[in-house]
């Protein structure tokens, strides 16, 4: 079904005519394509029913789909943000206004209700289920063209995009005004709302992507209970965990999250979490993928004691971490939030160490407000290290699995290193640390 939102017109704000490019009439085969698509001209508001700037202005077009028969229908966030009216078209032609029940920014999910009921609606299926290679079907409106219906198969599954949550990848052709639409498997299921291209031009390109309808639902169903969704945050950054990083650390593999940072306070710090820390499991369940812990800590109700595995200075840890709820927007931040700065324990114009480093102690007082029980700072950077990224002013807070408790001690470390081998160090900067490995000395 085709989404239709509308905004009222204020003054001084957008006419709502498009900036159509000049000399294009309406019996140009794209004349339909550019009305809809090009930004409005801006210039006074039209009158409408409501008074000078009361009109209603068109804002954009997508797809949405019903779940239920009581008219519940899915769509993106993104298609009915910042819309005063949402306004749906039935697949045979009635339209109605819709009611936004809520919306979630994170996972681009919104749930819209329609008056009305005996309403058809799509059944939902199992993504875990499609395989690589499955056909699927998208419908949709792109380019405002109702109740269109493209093909394509299953790229991948679970990618990655840096969004809250696992994508498929697909190869059907999805325009805009697809948004929100079903993609639907060869049962007639539906596995996915349709969300985001990969796109070099603004057209289809041969890749998109789909929300899982697990997902979705899940999200949905929380706002059809509240109005907003609730989400679990253990207070970390987190990054990923490399092979060059994994081997040298004594993991058998790349796997987990690396923690870059921890919030002064937050349930992680209270659990006795620490920067360099590599999560490996979370309730019992393994992180593969850096991405795969905020999807888990999300889905965790707040206030829940779960248990964590971590990987620590060569060994495995079980932590215990209660679990808080995420704010909106609310981002973990590290403790103090001030920075290394270089210089705090003067070292002196020093030569540099065999991996490139000048270094020197920092005071105790600049570990307190660090929060931070020893390490070194870095005053000068060259060779190995410098090619590596490290610069002057990081923090350096461990090298292979070893504390570094001082300048003296760090440069006898590095003296006795095997430089045909691959060694890494922690490195902090500013409020966040992440493992830097440092590449074997060339022959």
């Amino acid at each position: 079904m085709n989404i239709r939102t509308t905004e009222r017109g204020r003054p001084g704000s957008s006419t709502g005519q498009p900036q159509l490019p000049e000399g294009l009439d309406e019996n140009d085969p794209f004349y339909e394509f550019f009305r809809r698509f090009m930004p409005p001209r801006q210039g006074p508001a039209p009158r409408g029913r409501g008074g000078e700037g009361g009109g209603e202005v068109q804002r954009g077009v997508g797809s949405g789909f019903l779940i239920s028969a009581d008219g519940y229908l899915l769509t993106n966030h993104h298609v009915v943000e910042g819309a005063d009216e949402i306004y749906v078209t039935l697949t045979d032609k009635r339209e109605v206004k819709g009611r936004l029940i809520g919306s979630d920014r994170r996972t681009d999910v919104a749930l819209v209700k329609i008056e009305g009921t005996g309403f058809p609606s799509l059944k939902i299926g199992d993504p875990m289920r499609l395989r690589v290679g499955e056909w699927v079907l998208a419908i949709g409106s792109p380019f405002g063209l109702e109740n269109t219906v493209t093909a394509g198969i299953v790229s991948a599954k679970g990618r990655d995009t840096g969004d809250y949550l696992p994508f498929i990848q697909t190869d059907v052709a999805v325009n805009p005004g697809n948004s929100g639409g079903p993609l639907i498997n060869m049962r007639g299921e539906v596995v996915g709302i349709n969300s985001q291209i990969y796109s070099r031009t603004g057209g289809f390109m041969g890749i998109s992507f789909a929300i899982p309808i697990d997902e979705a639902m899940r999200v949905a169903d929380q706002l059809k209970a509240s109005g907003r969704v609730t989400r679990g945050r253990i207070g970390v950054g987190i990054a990923e965990v490399t092979k060059d990083v994994a081997e040298p650390l004594g993991l058998s593999r790349a796997a987990g999250a690396l923690v870059r940072n921890v919030e002064a306070g937050g349930p992680a710090d209270k659990a006795g979490l620490e920067v360099g820390d590599i999560i490996l499991r979370f309730d019992g369940k393994p992180i593969d993928r850096s991405s795969d812990l905020p999807r888990l800590v999300g889905n965790t109700r707040p206030g829940a004691r779960v248990a964590l595995q971590v990987w620590r200075k060569g060994a495995t840890r079980e932590l215990a971490v209660v679990v808080a709820e995420m704010l909106p927007e609310a981002q973990a931040r590290a403790g103090s939030g001030r920075s290394s700065a270089p210089g705090q324990g003067g070292s002196g114009a020093a030569a540099p160490n065999a991996l490139g480093l000048v270094v020197s102690d920092l005071t105790e007082e600049r570990k307190s407000q660090l929060r931070v029980r020893g390490g070194v700072v870095v005053d000068a950077s060259e060779g190995s290290a410098a090619k590596a990224g490290i610069r002057a002013g990081d923090l350096i807070l461990s090298l292979n699995n070893q504390d570094v408790t001082g300048a003296k001690a760090f440069n006898e470390q590095v003296a006795r290193l095997d430089r045909t081998k691959t060694h890494v160090m922690l490195v902090r900067r500013a409020d966040s640390a992440r493992f830097v490995p440092i590449p074997p000395a060339a022959p």
